[in-house]
């Protein structure tokens, strides 16, 4: 009989609300709760998460909840240790370490608040390790979602030696050069929480073996690792396309677009994204191609990120501000060269989706993107996919997409130039192998991996 099984991830597969005295779930966002959920739907599986509501919080003091057909444990941890473990630890040192993203002649500065951070974030696992300790069953295997909870191995490792642990990575990993970034102590402690699971995967195999190679580095031993990209789930995207919302707004964008071709993004605004490069090459494709002007219209889809940081604020300003120098550049009565829509609104993001001539995806570094095999399963036109050659991603995709230097403006706009001016026959024959390729693997494959992997 096959071990019973718990989830452990800072944000959970739903969020609770309080309504006439009663606990209301509604199922949560995002490609974890979305792969996963449908997966443990049903089983005796125990998903174990932070409350981020007040309506979690108040299920945390019921213990395990049974919501939309899963068993959900809610921590309520004080805000405090929260804020600090997440924005401070996970959102601008973590995050902005294993992206590359830290500007290090000004960036990261390790003082005292952030010392008091660190014990925040140790505290944080500290919270999740417990009630993982009290409440898993006998001989489970315990599936830890991504780097909020980089510490919780090692007290699970002591604490219940019957447990078998898997710490699952959704994003890149930092190479021995920039853990060394970290305090020394902060980076040891944090590659051996990890080194004290069973495994730990991750979607590419440079991400593994970045891992690798910075515990040889750093702790002196070699680690198991192992690697199994997540995968869009088909239905569920059926699903959105058939729905009222999605076909209303793909009939909007068909009567705004006036038969033009059209370049996709859908992104978060997120630093690791590249949105101002990404931009930056379409202002030089048009200044390098006057006869692409008026013809295409470039429609950047996502939804605000982190607002919390002045970071990502700054960077949502300079993307807009870019935005409208570019448009002020190029546009004609009639024609808007970008097209910004920065709501949160899922069905219209598959609505264009459903539209793209090409998808650019050009992210600086990406654990994966998912978006990368959304696009040519849902699209409907056979559409160039032009893909940054560091997304976790680009490793199934090489040679079914144009692929690009995310830091290079000059080939990513001749990419997108090239996507456009591709043959019927040429698109055909490209979408036919990448629609191929993102339909090869299910979200199932890659919870599989994680309980296969164990054995391996």
């Amino acid at each position: 009989m096959a071990s019973p099984v718990v989830l452990v991830s800072n944000r959970g597969p739903v969020s609770f609300s309080e309504v006439d005295g009663q606990l209301v779930a509604t199922r949560g966002a995002g490609g974890l709760v979305s792969g996963l959920a449908p997966l443990v739907a049903g089983t005796d599986t125990t998903w174990i998460a932070a409350a981020l509501s007040p309506g979690d919080r108040l299920a945390a003091h019921r213990g395990i909840v049974d919501a939309a057909d899963m068993r959900v444990r809610t921590l309520d941890i004080d805000d405090t240790i929260l804020r600090l473990a997440y924005d401070v630890v996970c959102n601008s040192t973590l995050w902005f370490l294993h992206h590359g993203l830290h500007d290090l002649s000004r960036r990261p500065v390790f003082d005292h608040g952030w010392v008091q951070a660190w014990e925040a974030y140790r505290s944080y696992n500290q919270q999740f390790a417990d009630v993982v300790v009290a409440e898993a069953p006998d001989g489970a295997t315990v599936l830890v979602q991504d780097y909020h909870l980089a510490l919780l191995g090692t007290r699970l490792r002591e604490a219940r030696p019957d447990l078998t642990t898997v710490h699952f990575s959704h994003t890149p990993f930092a190479p021995p050069h920039l853990m060394r970034v970290l305090p020394s102590a902060a980076a040891v402690e944090l590659l051996n929480g990890m080194a004290s699971h069973t495994t730990c995967g991750f979607h590419s195999h440079r991400w593994a073996d970045d891992y690798r190679a910075s515990c040889r580095e750093l702790l002196g031993r070699d680690v198991a690792a192992f690697v199994a990209p997540l995968a869009p789930d088909p239905g569920d995207l059926d699903k959105v396309v058939a729905s009222d919302a999605c076909e209303r707004a793909f009939q909007r964008a068909e009567a705004n677009l006036a038969g033009r071709q059209v370049i996709v993004r859908v992104d978060r605004i997120e630093l690791s994204k590249n949105l101002l490069r990404g931009f930056r090459a379409f202002d030089r494709l048009l200044h390098d191609r006057p006869d692409l002007r008026e013809r295409v219209v470039f429609c950047a889809l996502g939804y605000p990120s982190r607002d919390g940081l002045p970071e990502y604020l700054a960077y949502r300003q300079e993307v807009e501000g870019l935005v409208d120098v570019i448009n002020q550049r190029w546009a004609t009565d009639g024609w808007t060269p970008i097209e910004l829509d920065f709501r949160d609104d899922f069905a219209n993001s598959i609505a264009y989706l459903r539209r793209y001539d090409v998808l650019f995806v050009n992210p600086i570094r990406d654990g994966l993107n998912l978006v990368a095999k959304e696009g040519p399963i849902v699209n409907e036109r056979n559409g160039t996919l032009v893909l940054s050659r560091e997304a976790g991603i680009h490793d199934e995709l090489e040679g079914a997409c144009l692929s690009v230097n995310p830091f290079d403006i000059v080939e990513q706009a001749a990419a997108l130039g090239a996507a456009l001016d591709r043959s019927p026959s040429q698109r055909a024959e490209a979408a036919t192998e990448l629609q191929r390729r993102s339909l090869a693997r299910t979200p199932r494959d890659w919870f599989d991996d994680q309980l296969a992997a164990i054995s391996g």
